[in-house]
């Protein structure tokens, strides 16, 4: 029997944090004079950020810069509301002018941030390794740039700077979950499960922790394990449309094909445009024997992504099965044409 291939999703995101500089702020004593208005406003910007009222310290820091030229302090703290508010050009801007008086580490990771979230990712490295190498114990500062070291595929630079981010805080839930990822990437899944794990015991309320670390267990091939852990995943997050698809997937990985389809039309529920849901779905009912409906899938999954060479290769798989050879070949050719090289080696016999 011709083999259904099957394309299984994994995913991590990369959050963005914001920070306004507030703890290492000593206030100044005021005087009545008015020879220090702009420390006052600044004072007042700072309570208003911390307050989330950001229109209002955004006010205060404008005034603030206004009355004293070069006000450093004010000119970092109104770059970090701007990012808050997502001004994130207007952000750099600002975090340009306070490194030109003071550069300093939490200015360089501030820029940082701003300019990964407009996708200047490669400056956004740049402004990392600065900030390290001002402050070899920036802990965010590894943790931001092994996630753009992990979207490079540089997984083993990945791993060592999640390492180096646990070393400066060993209770960052976050990194170990992430070092976990980078360690399955290199196909080290006992590592892998181990981090995720230590994520888990610092912090056992993170869904796609659990997710992660089914994906290993699954890679090693326990089945059990991975929908165990996939069944936490969802507990904690019920319209988790991915775990419902990984967990399916594990599911089919077993043989449990009625099983897999429970989950995987559930991810459909859960997302429409699921496209990997409805391609997993076909190869389910394909091993049925429900052709008709494998085909259906494979064409939903087509609709929602029309460069998806698998679920071309599938519907022919589905359509040939249905003695529909013309439409078979169609799709075999589509897929071929997509990059998907075992297309060739069912469409040798057509025209």
């Amino acid at each position: 029997m011709k083999r259904v291939y099957l394309l299984f999703f994994f995913a991590m995101a990369i959050s963005v944090a914001t920070t306004a500089q507030i703890d290492s702020i000593v206030k100044a004593k005021i005087l009545d004079d008015g020879s220090q208005a702009a420390e006052k406003l600044y004072n007042s910007g700072i309570a208003d950020f911390a307050a989330k009222n950001y229109t209002a310290a955004l006010a205060n820091f404008n005034q603030a810069i206004a009355l004293r030229e070069g006000f450093e302090r004010a000119l970092f703290n109104r770059a970090t509301t701007k990012s808050v508010m997502k001004d994130f050009t207007g952000a750099i801007m600002d975090f340009d002018k306070a490194i030109s008086i003071a550069p300093a580490a939490d200015s360089y990771f501030e820029r940082g941030q701003a300019k990964y979230s407009t996708g200047m990712k490669e400056e956004a490295f740049q402004d990392y390794n600065k900030a390290i190498e001002l402050k070899t114990d920036y802990t965010q500062a590894y943790y931001y740039r092994a996630g753009i070291k992990f979207e490079k595929e540089d997984y083993k630079g990945s791993e060592e700077d999640y390492t180096q981010a646990i070393k400066w805080k060993i209770d960052f839930a976050y990194a170990y979950n992430d070092r976990g990822s980078a360690r399955r990437m290199q196909g080290n899944f006992d590592g892998a499960i181990e981090d995720y794990s230590k994520a888990i015991s610092l912090n056992p309320e993170i869904p796609f922790v659990y997710n992660n670390r089914a994906s290993a267990k699954r890679k090693k091939g326990d089945l059990t394990g991975a929908v165990a852990d996939y069944s936490e995943a969802i507990s904690r997050k019920p319209d988790y449309a991915e775990a419902f698809n990984n967990r399916g997937s594990a599911k089919f990985d077993s043989g449990d094909f009625e099983g897999s389809i429970v989950d995987f039309s559930k991810a459909i529920a859960l997302n429409s445009a699921y496209s990997f849901a409805y391609n997993n779905r076909a190869a389910a009912k394909y091993k049925l024997k429900d052709y008709r409906g494998s085909a259906e899938d494979c064409t939903k999954a087509i609709q929602q992504n029309e460069s998806y060479g698998y679920a071309y290769l599938n519907r022919g798989i589905a359509r040939e099965m249905l003695r529909e050879e013309e439409g078979a070949c169609e799709d075999w050719k589509k897929a071929i044409g997509l990059g998907i090289d075992a297309a060739k080696n069912y469409a040798g016999d057509c025209k």
